[in-house]
């Protein structure tokens, strides 16, 4: 049986084998015969009697690679180097660096970049404060937060465990939505000391995304931190999961020639993100709800298992009072969403939902159903996996949104730019294009951030929480006054 090929596990194995016929395939038969698929293989060194070779090679998972290093060791007259694991290179030494904009090679250029042309900039800033985002990096430069207590697939693995997590993430905002984006891991789990730790550092940053803070404390933090800094700030695993899976709504409803009000919404899942995907789903006219935990239905007077964002779910969803399980919720509604646990839904709930189900299992890694097994009766299927159709990832969303919220200065990010931003990465995928396997569009399309960015921002402009009455890339820049606020 081949073995299925995985990016995320490939290794190099060096080895060094004699110069004799036969020998390289040998090798490369030991290799094969233990499941390892050879992609390359390079000559890093030869002699009269010996080569030196690098053999990058495909395997399903850490214990594969070392069952094919112990082959390749046990082979007489192979010597095996050392094994490299392409992950691990890739972060060696971390995966960000910062670069100047502008390189100091003489006097005059030291002097307006450092003492004595900066005083007169920082002076300036000093006597007009909103200069600072015009002549400093702030303008561009979001921090990225985390105390790594719920990290997608690993859950509490702490803030240094966190970092390579948050390097990765700042990649894709600088590759996606051009924001430079640093990592921030925080050695606490106390809220109150979080939310100081972010004011603190906050006269750096021009945004805050928050990533990876387990609830409730995130809803504690995100709320204080919004209504004490005057920049944005936005939980990324509760917001930019919502954006997204409204903006795969929107357009599964087209499919199936639903309108979205009319619809009835089962939702799996009472936490951060199922708490978020409610409330937008409630601001894009949304009327019918009914939320599940692992206690069964939320409903106004529920007593068991009850939290204050429950208590938010009980009196605005459930209008009719429902009571029971996930089978009772399932029943008659139009969509499911699930941000909960592997296996929550049940394939009987899939029965009792309305002609054309449309079926979001979002759970990580495994999902509430299996996908092939749900579109046995689902009409639509979207899971956060990046190997089925329809991945609902908060990417689409988030290098968006902050480009946009940047350009324009807004001062925080409100529904109406959620809203902006799940109708824009939507309209992407034209009317003729959209199918039961084609409702968002791929996390690699360049159009998307650019198309939330300038939608984020319209919203920002419309709803009053601009500081900038256009982008400055629309802007020429001989029309900036030098002391711009």
């Amino acid at each position: 049986m081949s073995t299925p090929q995985n990016a995320s596990y490939t290794i190099t194995l060096r080895v060094h084998i004699p110069n004799s016929p036969g020998m390289l395939g040998k090798l490369a038969t030991c290799i094969g015969d233990r499941g390892g698929s050879i992609g390359a293989i390079d000559l890093v060194d030869a002699g009269p009697d010996h080569l030196v070779r690098d053999m990058t090679v495909d395997v399903q998972d850490e214990r594969h690679a070392e069952r094919i290093a112990r082959a390749v060791r046990e082979i007489e007259g192979v010597d095996l180097i050392s094994v490299s694991d392409k992950v691990f290179l890739l972060h060696l030494g971390g995966k960000l660096s910062i670069t100047p904009k502008e390189q100091i090679q003489t006097r005059e250029t030291l002097s307006r970049a450092y003492i004595p042309g900066v005083n007169r900039v920082a002076s300036s800033i000093h006597d007009h404060p909103r200069t600072v985002f015009n002549l400093t990096i702030k303008s561009n430069t979001i921090a990225l937060v985390t105390d790594g207590s719920s990290v997608l697939d690993l859950g509490d693995i702490g803030p240094e465990a966190a970092l390579p997590v948050m390097e990765g993430k700042a990649m894709l905002f600088k590759e996606l939505g051009g924001v430079d984006a640093f990592p921030i891991c925080l050695g606490t789990r106390d809220a109150e000391s979080f939310v100081q730790a972010v004011k603190a550092i906050a006269p750096t940053f021009g945004g805050v995304c928050l990533e990876a803070v387990s609830a409730p404390r995130c809803h504690e933090i995100e709320e204080r931190l919004i209504e004490e800094l005057d920049i944005p700030v936005f939980d990324d695993n509760q917001h930019g999961t919502a954006v997204v899976v409204l903006a795969a709504l929107l357009n599964a409803a087209k499919v199936v020639h639903k309108e979205l009000e009319d619809m009835k919404i089962a939702v799996a899942g009472t936490g951060a993100g199922g708490l978020a995907c409610v409330k937008l789903l409630l601001a894009a006219g949304v009327r019918e709800i009914v939320t599940c935990d692992s206690a069964g239905i939320v409903f106004d007077g529920r007593l068991e298992n009850t939290t204050p964002s429950k208590l938010w779910l009980a009196e605005h969803t459930n209008h009719e009072g429902l009571r029971g399980g996930i089978l009772e919720a399932a029943e008659g509604a139009d969509a499911f969403i699930g941000v909960s646990a592997p296996r929550a839904l049940p394939l009987e709930a899939l029965k009792r939902m309305e002609a054309d189900p449309i079926v979001f299992a979002l759970a990580d890694p495994m999902p509430e159903i299996d996908p092939l097994e749900a579109s046995r009766f689902a009409r639509i299927v979207a899971t956060g996996r990046s190997d089925l159709p329809n991945q609902i990832s908060d990417l689409l969303c988030v290098p968006g949104l902050f480009r946009g919220a940047l350009d324009i200065r807004a001062a925080r990010i409100n529904d109406a730019m959620k809203l902006a931003a799940a109708h824009a990465i939507a309209g992407v995928i034209q009317i003729g294009q959209l199918c039961e396997e084609y409702i968002l569009p791929s996390v690699f399309n360049r159009e998307v951030p650019s198309r939330v960015a300038d939608a984020v921002a319209r919203a920002a402009i419309d709803t009053e929480v601009a500081r900038r009455r256009r982008p400055m890339k629309d802007r020429q820049r001989d029309e900036v006054p030098m002391y711009s606020i």
